[in-house]
């Protein structure tokens, strides 16, 4: 039978994976945000300079979730009995500010870019933004995958800071590529591309928030996960009957209280 020790041990292992790959995501947001900055104010396209401003922003985003994660790794103490998973979860709702405030900059930004004359984007600003938004996917899903197994909020608010990042960018890709085929008169074609992906911004912000809220504020986990704990619990010899059986999650585990006859 596992003991808190052995439980322990599997949590601290999954927050120290997490974290490892967190870690790899803000080397990730570094290298494609400078990219991204260089190819913005050489190919003059304000849509790609605000694509590596939200890069450089999810730096930071994925700075706390790596912090929480190291955080939820500490053992139980006297002050913390249940140990320190919450932590993920209130980096999780941290990333979530941060989507919020990079939507509202962006839309800012790209309505005084509209209404301000300027040249258009160069075309080799395209292939610059189909290799970010196919290598931005790849690891959103990869951090996804992960989440499918840990269950993480940090991990899933992670995971579609990448993905929203791989939608600006797609975003600009559309933008730039109507200014660069409809030529003059189509110059702020870019930036009505930056405005329209602050929307998928803002849309995944709620989305995360959400879920940080509701693991913060102990919401129930799906009925199909206390369905197979109370099946579980009725497996073992000697159970006649499961009467309660309540289930929070906190980070990288679920927390049970449960009553057997």
């Amino acid at each position: 039978m596992p003991t808190p020790n052995d439980n322990h041990r599997t949590v601290t292992l999954r927050a120290e994976n997490s974290a490892r790959l967190v870690g790899w995501g803000i080397l990730l947001n570094l290298v494609l945000g400078a990219a991204k900055l260089a190819g913005g104010i050489w190919g003059h396209s304000y849509a790609l300079v605000a694509d590596a401003a939200e890069s450089l922003l999810d730096t930071l985003s994925s700075l706390l979730v790596w912090a929480g994660f190291r955080v939820a790794a500490k053992p139980p103490d006297a002050d913390h009995p249940y140990g320190h998973g919450k932590a993920s979860a209130l980096a999780g709702l941290f990333v979530a500010g941060v989507v919020f405030l990079a939507a509202a900059g962006i839309a800012w930004e790209s309505v005084h870019e509209i209404i301000t004359p300027h040249q258009g984007p160069h075309w080799l600003t395209l292939p610059l933004l189909a290799l970010v938004v196919a290598v931005k996917e790849y690891f959103s899903r990869r951090v996804l995958r992960l989440d499918a197994q840990y269950g993480a909020t940090a991990l899933k608010a992670e995971a579609w800071h990448h993905r929203s990042d791989a939608l600006t960018s797609a975003a600009a890709f559309v933008g730039i590529a109507i200014g660069v085929i409809g030529g003059q008169g189509y110059e702020a074609a870019d930036d009505w591309a930056a405005l329209l992906a602050c929307a998928f911004i803002a849309y995944n912000g709620v989305g995360i928030a959400r879920a940080a809220l509701g693991e913060i504020m102990d919401t129930v986990v799906p009925l199909e996960t206390e369905l197979e704990i109370r099946r579980l619990a009725g497996a073992v010899p000697g159970v006649r009957y499961v009467e309660k059986c309540r289930v929070l999650r906190s980070g990288l585990s679920l927390l049970v209280d449960i009553h057997v006859h």
